[in-house]
């Protein structure tokens, strides 16, 4: 993990990812869970976690494990999901000791720049889901719907930080895109710093996601419907009962 937004600048994302829909977005994807597996999921993984901060909206009443490759994100998402399990791992490789109902792979998705890492990530997911269990795959694009963007915000004040993200494609060809990042940060004593630096995404077709997830001996799951003006791409997924 070498970008500086996820190690030594990771402490800015209290100021930086706040925002009044991640309790709506946690209780959808709670809905979506429950809706996908038939039953009320007692146990989530988040593969990926970051900060953490839709996962600190989730019941209390679920057991929630959060599981990142930086240690430095691992520690806010301690500090957003207090008495929670956090665990450092690799989604492509991570192991536990046990299973769960429900795996969560959100946006960082986007950090899967292969089929194979991809379906690695995948195949992680259906080893530490239950039988029944369910899986869900929340990328912030598809290669057939994907445009050029750009997104702001931040906080204001001491401690105000405010970050630029610019999506772009420079090879339509390939199954990646490019996400170029300027921030600004004003620390305690009001020196402000900047920073750039550019994350190469991945960018699959939706068939490819559903590929991975077939290969991965999962089923996917056609009729679940999502609010896509909270979620632009849903892939869900069952583990059969019985494996």
């Amino acid at each position: 993990m070498t970008h500086r937004l996820y190690t030594s600048l990771a402490h800015l994302w209290p100021h930086l990812a706040e925002r009044d829909s991640h309790a709506i977005e946690a209780a959808h994807l709670q809905e979506l869970f429950d809706e996908a597996r038939g039953q009320r999921t007692a146990s989530i993984l988040e593969l990926g976690c970051g900060g953490a901060q839709i996962a600190a909206h989730f019941d209390a009443n679920r057991e929630v494990i959060l599981t990142d490759l930086s240690a430095d994100m691992l520690h806010v998402a301690r500090q957003n999901n207090p008495g929670r399990q956090c665990i450092i791992g690799d989604m492509r490789s991570l192991t536990l000791d046990r299973t769960v109902d429900a795996v969560l792979l959100h946006d960082s998705v986007m950090y899967l720049t292969t089929e194979a890492d991809l379906t690695a990530a995948i195949q992680t997911a259906a080893t530490l889901l239950e039988p029944g269990g369910v899986l869900l795959i929340v990328p912030d694009a598809v290669k057939e719907h994907f445009a050029e963007r750009s997104a702001g915000g931040g906080t204001l004040g001491e401690g105000g930080v405010q970050l630029l993200e610019w999506h772009w494609d420079p090879d339509p060809s390939d199954t990646t895109h490019q996400l170029d990042i300027a921030l600004l940060y004003r620390d305690a004593s009001g020196t402000m710093q900047s920073m750039h630096e550019s994350h190469t995404l991945g960018l699959f077709p939706s068939e490819t996601f559903v590929r991975s997830i077939r290969s991965a001996g999962l089923l996917p799951v056609e009729h679940l419907v999502w609010d896509d003006t909270l979620f632009p791409e849903v892939f869900a997924a069952l583990k059969k009962p019985g494996d």
